[in-house]
Formats: structure tokens, C-alpha cells, sequence
């Protein structure tokens, strides 16, 4: 891949990596590769969308990425530093100055026992911001930013809708101005119209202050919607990387055609005659003599792919 990604300055650069969990021990240990072997870059002020199926490591390549698990092997370079080595005060210190995440459940990551101005300011504190001036300023411009007011600052996170909590993620996740956010399906748990709320929340954020996003969802509607390019994971694998109009006109990999035919459509009469594409990755692949790698089969375009299914999707191309 390019280090210059559709114009843009590729400021995350994932090689080779891979994240496996092990249970068990002795002959009964059992290891599951949750990430195996994944690469892709993303370039700056973009928004990346990582799709696929429940269970098939996006998340984990996100918590991966911002330390939150120790990557099996693999590097990650951020803005061109090595961020997947040894952990270390300054490490630490550039990645939370540099990245932030924005969780699923706007429940769960919120602590019910602080209120919102000490939930949003903690990222503040942390890095070595004491002035309560200014603390207090900057927690009520991030609340005014997310559409929240100032007297929403000494409530607590049961008193608040979903959205409104994902608003607060939001507000914290920006108070100490990242270059790079990782958004881990932060719609999935909110009523349909309160997404669209949210994403364009994002979208406004991501213009006014040139933000990096990684979006992680399994609604390709939205990843569509949002993302300028996408990627699709199976198994831990990343078998197709694409501009977002690209991946839908024209998807190679037998997933990603699986993955977009399940898209309902609005339409009941065109929704009936909606074909299902159905894929088994055993029966689907011979790889027993060769294996696949990332194949650039357009501009921009990169699909894990065989040798020989390299060469004859160029017969069909």
C-alpha cells in the first residue's frame, strides 16, 4: 500500500499485525486469533470504516491499535511512531495525547458515580491540567460543541437518553483535541433516528477539527454513509479494502458480495426479489497449496486473494 492514501498523508500505519487470546492450558489450550495478520494504513483527516459480522475482530483491532490489549506481533505507527512496542510512561502519555475511543455502550463506559463535568474533564486531569478555570471551560465549550448545556455538567449518567450519553462518550473523547478516534460501533445501541443524530454530531466534529476516525460497525448502510473508504474483515482477516463507492459498485472478495447482498432494502417489492449470496470460506478457497495476500486489483483497491484467483479474476475483469 501507498504511503500517500487518495491525497491524503497516511497517519496510521498497521503491518503484519495480529492479536490471539489463549484459554486453557497444557494439551487443552486453546488459542483463538482474533486479529491474524492484518494490514492497512489510513490516511489523515480520513475516516476509515472497519465492517464484518460479530465476532470477526474489529474491535479487537481497534482496542489493539490504542493499547487497550498488547498486540500478539504485528507494528502500528502513528503519525511515524512505533505505538505497538514496549509500554512506557512516554508512550502512554502520546498515545492518550494522540488517540481517544468512543465505546459501543454509552451505558457501560460512563462511571454512574462521577457526573459529566468529572467523566468529560478526566481525560484533562489525567494528562496534568489543574487549573479548575480552565478545566471547567473547556468541559462546557466540549458539552456546547456535542449539543449539551452547561447545566448538564453536575448531572449524573442516569439522567440522561442513549444519545445524550453518547454525547457525553463524544465530549470526552475530544476534551484533549486527538488526532485519531476510534469509534467502536457507537451508534449500534441507539434507536435509528438518534444515529443519524449522532453520525452527523461526527461528521460536523470531524470537519471542524480535522479528525482522524476509525468507524467500526456492522451496518454497512451507515459505514457506507459515513466512511470514505472501507474494509471488511472475516475471521480476523482483512479480505477487502476499498473507497466506499468502489466497494458497493464493484466488491471482488465472495464475503464482501455475501456481506452487501444481506443489505435489506427499503423497497418491499424490490426486497423480495433480493438475492442472498451465500459464502463458505472452505469451500470457497483452495489454499491448501497457496496462500492468499492483499492483491491490488484497482487503484485503491486491495482484496485478499490467491495467486490463481488473482489470475482469473483478471480473465472475468
Amino acid at each position: 500500500m501507498n504511503e500517500v492514501i487518495q491525497g491524503r498523508k497516511a497517519i496510521l500505519e498497521v503491518s503484519n499485525l495480529s492479536k490471539h487470546f489463549h484459554s486453557g492450558w497444557g494439551r487443552g489450550k486453546l488459542t483463538v486469533k482474533a486479529v491474524d495478520d492484518v494490514s492497512f494504513q489510513v490516511g489523515e483527516a480520513e475516516t476509515f470504516g472497519l465492517v464484518g459480522e460479530s465476532g470477526c475482530g474489529k474491535t479487537t483491532i481497534g482496542r489493539t491499535i490504542i493499547r487497550l490489549y498488547d498486540a500478539t506481533a504485528g507494528s502500528v505507527r502513528f503519525d511515524g511512531r512505533e505505538i505497538a512496542g514496549k509500554m512506557d510512561g512516554d508512550l502512554r502519555r502520546y498515545i492518550t495525547g494522540n488517540m481517544a475511543m468512543i465505546f459501543q455502550d454509552p451505558v457501560e463506559s460512563l462511571n454512574p458515580r462521577m457526573t459529566i463535568e468529572e467523566i468529560i474533564s478526566e481525560g484533562l486531569v489525567l494528562r496534568g491540567v489543574t487549573d479548575r478555570v480552565e478545566v471547567r471551560t473547556r468541559v462546557l465549550d466540549m458539552l456546547d460543541k456535542v449539543g449539551l448545556t452547561e447545566e448538564h455538567a453536575t448531572r449524573y449518567p442516569h439522567e440522561f437518553s442513549g444519545g445524550q450519553r453518547q454525547r457525553i462518550g463524544i465530549a470526552r473523547a475530544i476534551i484533549t483535541k486527538p488526532k485519531m478516534i476510534i469509534a467502536d460501533e457507537p451508534v449500534s445501541a441507539l434507536d435509528v433516528s438518534i444515529q443519524a443524530q449522532v453520525i452527523n454530531l461526527l461528521n460536523d466534529l470531524k470537519a471542524e477539527l480535522g479528525l482522524t476516525i476509525i468507524f467500526i460497525a456492522h451496518d454497512l448502510s451507515v459505514v457506507k454513509y459515513f466512511s470514505d473508504r472501507v474494509g471488511v474483515m472475516y475471521y480476523g482477516k482483512l479480505v477487502e479494502v476499498a473507497n466506499g463507492d468502489d466497494l458497493y459498485r464493484n466488491p471482488v472478495h465472495p464475503y464482501t458480495k455475501a456481506l452487501l447482498s444481506a443489505i435489506p432494502r427499503p423497497n418491499p417489492v424490490t426486497e423480495r426479489q433480493r438475492k442472498r449470496v451465500s459464502y463458505n470460506a472452505r469451500t470457497d478457497h483452495d489454499y491448501s497449496t497457496e496462500q492468499p495476500s492483499l492483491v491490488e486489483v484497482e487503484k485503491d483497491h486491495f482484496v485478499l486473494l490467491s495467486e490463481s484467483e488473482y489470475r482469473e479474476y483478471l480473465k472475468r475483469a
